[in-house]
């Protein structure tokens, strides 16, 4: 057997073999097809671009690498839109942040190895929070091209499969088309997430005659006696309250028309931000227990009947479960998503919108008459919260909610707003008002720190024009800063807000009230203006409350890409997740485990150890 072939090598043969498949270049056929088929002689490479192009894929994200030069190399020729990114983890971000934006399937592109496990953090975030994205691994040869220790020759697949709806691992050039369009139809359709497509370098090259249709999407789910029962309950007296999430984004009309039909309070899960404007009269916030807001969770103290729709309950929007005691009826395009956190009286596998549209059929049946005493409590619970919102508890520096309150007076009501995650991002939660879908981001499930900087450099790449913005903290600017230079490199004008207080201050909070010290929490102190400079982006900073919004707006005129450091002090304001979340942890304790938590907080108060760091 001889030796394996090194990267030089491997170069080298792609080189050759280009060579000798250029005659194909620019090949598909141009004989007539049908509108939407993929039809005509071409290679591999060809074949996957015409179908990106087909899916109306207006960005691959990621890096070339040795086994995927060829592609990328007819990406340029075939006009498909790529970004060069700075990692592939940033990669599987940004196609996640343009998805989110634009909702539709965001694409990435990575070679196999150290490719596919630098975008698994990302891929895995898409995944838990149902984002359509659609990744081209570019995978080492298979089948009879196979040889031993090829380089990046960790297993692909295997890899993939639990960060992805689904993993198609394509065995022949002919199968390219058909697997692209069943992973996006696959990323769409149900619950949306990831999935990937697995393609061996060596059929990029290869020729092959293609006549592929359109790939329909499947029907959608419904239950029309499950509906039926959901009726019932909802044409009763009882007192309804909505809970809204994801799967409500793209229907804000018809949720507002059934919230007003029902005059129901509307609540929502952190990723449902912005399905309903939060200005308007029946919002009340995001979470209805002690996690959320205190209007959600005032409001829905009265509430007999929760219709929760396009929502999963998970631990982070409910604060560890902390979820307040109600009739349930449950509506989810995902059946196994309906009552596996919160019993439902009826649970409904549908469409958000489509229920929603079932629901404005019967409005006869369901129509209530308007409640002016509702709406005048939910007006004062806003206000008592905005008044609590609006006071100053830092002491020194910038205070972290009246920076989010100015982000809001000096954004548009359109603009992209990014959380990463921070302490900061449970207050932006509570008081940020978003007014329209899609402008509010969150990692909400995976909790993927140094999410922001790359998924907004991903929304703006996907929607030009529009204002774009960050909060991220100084612990999760380290995990993507190098990203900031795409920006840079493309022009993108994103405005980076960075809040500094060098720690990790999220994990200081959990850690000091348990533990009665901190560990491995506090961080570097960095030159931002040198690193501006560097990276070649504008640069502004902010170190007192009082000069928030004028530095914001400095900040937002400055023209391209924008870094802004805001010095902040978090002082004793109260994070109302926390507190739910540490409440619901210690009621679960056993009696042992309390008893060890209690003898270890004594000793330490006797003898304190004075070694934060």
């Amino acid at each position: 057997m001889g030796e394996p072939l090194s990267r030089r090598d491997l170069l080298k043969t792609f080189v050759a073999q280009g060579v000798a498949a250029t005659p194909l270049g620019g090949g598909a056929s141009a004989e007539a097809s049908p509108p939407g088929w993929i039809s005509g002689k071409m290679t591999g490479a060809e074949a996957i671009c015409e179908t990106l192009l087909q899916e109306g894929a207006d960005c691959v994200f990621g890096i070339p690498g040795a086994q995927g030069n060829e592609l990328w190399d007819t990406m340029k020729s075939k006009g498909v839109g790529y970004l060069l990114v700075a990692h592939e983890f940033s990669a599987a971000c940004m196609a996640d942040g343009a998805a989110r934006a634009t909702g539709k399937p965001g694409v990435l592109c990575v070679v196999p190895g150290p490719g596919i496990t630098n975008a698994l953090t990302g891929l895995g975030e898409a995944l838990l929070d149902s984002v359509p994205v659609v990744a081209i691994v570019i995978d080492i040869a298979r089948g009879c091209r196979y040889r031993p220790f090829q380089v990046h020759s960790l297993p692909s697949v295997p890899l993939l499969e639990p960060v992805t709806k689904g993993v198609i691992a394509v065995g022949g050039v002919g199968d390219i088309p058909l697997a692209i369009r069943q992973a996006f139809r696959l990323a769409c359709s149900g619950e949306p997430g990831p999935v990937a497509v697995v393609v061996p370098y060596h059929l990029l090259i290869e020729a092959h005659k293609f006549h592929v249709p359109p790939v329909e999407p499947p029907p959608l789910p419904w239950d029309e006696a499950a509906f039926q029962r959901a009726l019932c309950l909802l044409a009763t007296r009882w007192q309804v309250g909505i809970y809204a999430g994801l799967g409500c984004m793209d229907h804000s009309a018809a949720l507002v028309r059934v919230a007003e039909m029902l005059q129901a309070p509307v609540a929502t899960s952190i990723s449902g931000k912005g399905v309903i404007p939060e200005c308007h009269p029946l919002a009340v916030g995001w979470g209805y227990g002690p996690q959320g807001t205190e209007t959600a969770e005032a409001i829905f103290k009265k509430v007999n009947l929760v219709l929760a729709i396009g929502v999963r309950y998970s631990e982070v929007s409910t604060g560890f479960y902390s979820i307040p005691s109600h009739r349930v009826v449950h509506v989810d395009i995902n059946p196994h998503n309906l009552g596996a956190v919160v019993k439902a009286a009826v649970c409904v596998p549908a469409d958000a919108g489509v229920f929603l549209h079932r629901l404005l059929q019967c409005e006869a049946q369901l129509r209530r008459p308007p409640d002016p005493k509702l709406l005048a409590t939910i007006q004062k619970h806003k206000a008592d919260e905005a008044r609590e919102h609006a006071k100053v508890y830092a002491r020194c520096a910038a205070d972290p909610m009246a920076f989010v309150l100015a982000l809001r007076r000096r954004t548009s009501s359109d603009a992209l707003v990014f959380v990463d995650v921070t302490m900061c991002e449970h207050w932006a939660g509570e008081a940020f008002t978003v007014f329209q879908p899609r402008t509010y981001f969150n990692p909400a499930n995976n909790q993927s720190m140094g999410w922001s900087i790359p998924a907004a450099i991903g929304a703006q790449r996907g929607c030009p024009g529009r204002q774009v913005v960050t909060i991220t903290g100084d612990g999760c600017f380290l995990m993507s800063a190098m990203e900031i230079s795409t920006a840079a490199r493309e022009g993108l004008p994103v405005k980076f807000f960075v809040l500094d207080d060098q720690a990790y201050h999220y994990m200081q909070a959990l850690q000091k009230p348990a533990y009665l010290r901190t560990t491995a929490t506090v961080l570097a102190r960095l030159n931002y203006a040198a690193l501006a400079q560097g990276l070649g982006v504008g640069y502004h900073e902010i170190c007192r409350t009082e000069d928030l919004d004028a530095g914001i707006q400095t900040a937002l005129c400055l023209p391209g890409p924008v870094l802004t450091r805001v010095v902040v002090d978090y002082g004793k304001r109260p994070v109302r997740w926390i507190k739910a979340a540490r409440e619901r942890f210690t009621d679960e304790l056993c009696a042992d485990q309390k008893v060890r938590f209690l003898a270890r907080l004594a000793a330490r108060t006797v003898h304190c150890h004075k070694d934060n760091d």
